[in-house]
């Protein structure tokens, strides 16, 4: 199995047995939400999530068959993690990591293969490119200029009318 890291647990949260992970997973939303499989610890223990809420800076959840905070204490300090193939089966989502390496076409011209992607502050996204003549090309990270992400062919295809900045 490809597991996926999502969190960590950091604390429990009440008596009820509900759980407090810390996550910076860029597709919170779609893995906690009820029903979905998480796996726990390093002998990645399978386990259902019946309910989640957020709260402050934490993810909460609750799991199947645990009811009380003394039955959840066992994984404070765990890691969390999701099934790799499930997730991306699911919600047909191909998550930024993914996409360094990948081949870069604008209106079926190449134009490089993705070094990096990263956050310019003010939740401003940037796809940095590397190109056949090795100037970087700047891209901002919105879906809405990509027309497709295929792993298979590791190519992704952009909008010819996507803005960029090479230097």
């Amino acid at each position: 199995m490809n597991y996926l890291y999502i969190g960590k647990i950091v604390n429990t949260h009440g008596i009820k047995g509900e759980i407090r992970i810390i996550s910076s997973f860029e597709e919170k939303e779609l893995v906690f939400c009820k029903n979905t499989k998480i796996y726990i610890g390093d002998n990645f223990e399978e386990k259902v999530i019946i309910s989640y809420r957020h709260h402050k800076k934490y993810e909460m959840i609750m799991l199947k068959n645990y009811n009380n905070i003394n039955d959840v204490l066992q994984f404070k300090g765990k890691k969390v993690y999701i099934n790799r193939d499930d997730f991306e089966k699911l919600n047909n989502v191909i998550l930024k990591d993914d996409m360094i390496g990948l081949d870069c076409f604008i209106a079926d011209n190449y134009i490089g293969k993705v070094s990096d992607i990263y956050n310019t502050g003010n939740n401003n996204e940037l796809i940095e490119i590397i190109s056949k003549s090795k100037k970087k090309i700047l891209i901002p990270f919105n879906k809405d200029f990509i027309l497709s992400v295929d792993k298979k062919s590791d190519k992704i295809m952009f909008k010819k009318e996507v803005p960029y900045v090479e230097n």
